[in-house]
């Protein structure tokens, strides 16, 4: 097939591309005197470079946009159905469509990971993994759930749904957009090679100086996350331009739907803190390929500095997960509940409050860590200020379901989970912003439950919320209601009995990014253990319900909420322009019950392609 036999020359062309860039580096080390020119961990910097570009250039790039270069005719490849979404294609939706599947799959896949941390941490005592495959297994999994988190939401549904909601027909930059997805399978394929070079045995965080002194696939991981920052800098920037130039006539910042707003400030934030994590990451790279020395004591290092510079990125980030899950959540809950979005204004001004502070609140994170103990009040102070915008948002979702319509389908109960969960998640960190409770509770269990009930609890639930509320619009299917309502209570009565119970090895002192633990925590990790499965067993529903639908599930409607959102007024799905026509914004998106009231019309009435979900 057309599109499998790309993929199958772009692999070739960027293994060729691959010993291309060792061979180069090497004679470029032989120039220089170099005793073992193939012998370096800067070989592999060369032909991780090379061969990503061998890649991009064999997966359509060269063809699109690359032949312009030498003043050549463009020649964009063209595949018919399922197969375009394994080439370099433009369409917003089809990249959003990519995104979300390629991490689905790898969401199961550090799932599994996560599941085979747990089968060792069942009982104390070292089971069948050892201190350094544990190590390898805990920092996989972390960075991989980290990927999805980040890219699931913001790659996935804010591809698909942020051009279709503000009326656009397409991202502000097509080819960049396809650009950054296409990118991603080699930060795949360079972090799932790591276990072959020794593992990742700094965790996610790749501290130094452990970083700086332990084997190469720390190389692969640096260059794996400078990549994938690399995307993340550009899809901000794509999202930032396409949000302020390209709304539909009549699309006041005042008329946008929540969800923009909770992409815009996102995109913000990805903008302005992803490019300190790539430098602190290539400092570690030059610390070990060039001989420098920013983070060795003995040279005059400061490894105390690599972690301001990663919690500086990495707390926002946190952000960059969350916040479109918020968008998602109010989203699903006003169109749920046939409610206009309650104190609107205030939401849109949490977010960008949440965009102001977030970059300010990185150092709670490292009250043990040695630094001075005066700056323990601001960021105390400012870490706890976080919480009145979080606060809003809160408001804004219990306001809205208040005396509201309730319309209990699936997205909607997922949509509710995020304000459950992310609530704990919220009480929590309480605790782990203030001083004395989190020199206690710093690095234990109590912390890996607070991160989990706020990551996956707030976006992850709220990712699956977004799934089942778009996919009528992404594929023309519907899917089974009953398994997905199974899908939603198992996996959410799991993920609690998970969770909670692992705040009380945590109050206990159990350490986390540990392989053992004392016998006297036996029962407690055995209920977590065996939680954490029944937890894992959830998603066999999913994959399931969501195959079956997209290949046999019955036609759905063009509208099947009756939701008021540009995206629900043309076809399910929407054909390659998004709309018949331009739509012209009247009205707000969320005046339910507002008689008369409209969202978006089309001039010429006959060619709309869907109804406008009226005011009731």
């Amino acid at each position: 097939m057309y599109a499998l036999k790309s993929v199958a020359g772009a692999l070739g062309l960027g293994l060729i591309f691959f010993y291309l860039g060792l061979g180069f580096v090497a004679v470029l080390r032989a120039i220089f005197g170099y005793p073992d020119v193939w012998g370096g961990e800067i070989n592999i910097v060369g032909g991780y470079v090379f061969g990503v570009i061998g890649w991009i250039m064999g997966i359509g790039m060269w063809g699109l946009g690359g032949r312009e270069w030498f003043a050549l005719k463009p020649s964009p490849r063209h595949a018919p159905g399922w197969q375009r979404y394994f080439t370099f294609n433009t369409d917003h939706k089809v990249i959003g469509i990519q995104y979300l599947v390629t991490f689905i799959i790898v969401f199961l896949l550090a799932g599994a990971l996560a599941l085979l941390m747990r089968l060792e941490l069942a009982s104390s005592g070292m089971q069948f993994l050892s201190n350094s495959q544990y190590n390898g297994t805990m920092g996989l999994h972390g960075i991989l759930m980290i990927a999805v988190a980040v890219a699931a939401v913001v790659g996935g549904a804010g591809n698909y749904a942020v051009p279709l909601m503000i009326g656009a027909d397409d991202m502000a930059f097509p080819r960049l957009n396809a650009l950054t997805f296409w990118l991603i399978p080699p930060v795949a394929v360079g972090l799932l090679a790591t276990p072959f070079l020794g593992g990742i045995e700094t965790g996610w965080t790749a501290y130094p100086p452990l970083a700086t002194t332990t084997n190469s696939s720390q190389i692969l991981f640096d260059l794996s996350i400078i990549t994938f920052g690399f995307t993340s800098i550009l899809g901000g920037l794509n999202f930032l331009v396409t949000i302020i130039f390209m709304r539909a006539p009549g699309m006041t910042w005042g008329r946008l739907p929540i969800f923009v707003w909770s992409m815009f400030a996102t995109a913000w934030i990805a903008l302005l803190y992803t490019q300190g994590f790539a430098v602190a990451l290539l400092m570690i790279m030059l610390d070990r390929v060039a001989g420098m020395a920013f983070f060795n004591p003995e040279a005059g290092g400061d490894p105390l500095l690599y972690q301001h510079v990663f919690w500086f990125y990495s707390h926002p980030a946190v952000y960059i997960m969350v916040l479109p899950g918020f968008g998602i959540a109010l989203e699903v809950i006003s169109h749920f509940s046939r409610k206009p979005l309650f104190a609107y204004r205030y939401a849109v001004g949490a977010f960008l409050g949440i965009l102001g502070l977030s970059g300010v609140v990185w150092a709670h994170h490292m009250f043990t860590s040695g630094m001075p103990n005066y700056l323990h009040g601001p960021f105390l102070v400012a870490t706890e200020l976080i919480s009145i915008p979080t606060g809003l948002i809160f408001l804004s979702a219990l306001g809205t379901i208040w005396m509201g319509k309730l319309w209990l389908r699936t997205p909607m109960l997922f949509a509710l989970a995020v304000i459950f969960n992310f609530a704990c998640g919220g009480v929590t960190g309480i605790f782990l912003a203030d001083v004395p409770t989190d020199i206690h509770l710093q690095d234990t269990y109590f912390v890996v439950a607070h991160f989990h009930y706020t990551i996956v609890g707030g976006e992850i639930f709220a990712l699956f919320a977004g799934i089942y509320y778009w996919f009528p619009k992404m594929t023309g299917r519907m899917y089974n209601e009953t398994l997905a309502k199974l899908h939603f209570w198992w996996m959410f009565i799991g993920f609690n009995l998970t969770f909670f119970t692992m705040h009380l090895p945590g109050v206990k002192g159990m350490n986390r990014r540990i392989a053992d633990y004392p016998s006297s925590l036996d029962d407690l990790n055995l209920i977590v253990s065996l939680s954490g499965f029944f937890l894992g067993a959830s998603f066999l529903v999913f994959i399931y319900n969501i195959i079956n639908a997209w290949i046999r599930g019955p036609v759905a409607e063009p509208n099947p909420w009756r939701a008021r959102t540009l995206e629900w007024q043309t076809t399910s799905p929407p054909p390659h322009e998004n709309f018949p026509e331009p739509p012209v914004i009247k009205g707000h998106p969320y005046d339910y019950g507002v008689p008369g009231s409209v969202h978006g019309v089309f001039p010429n009435a006959g060619l709309s392609g869907a109804p406008a979900g009226g005011g009731q």
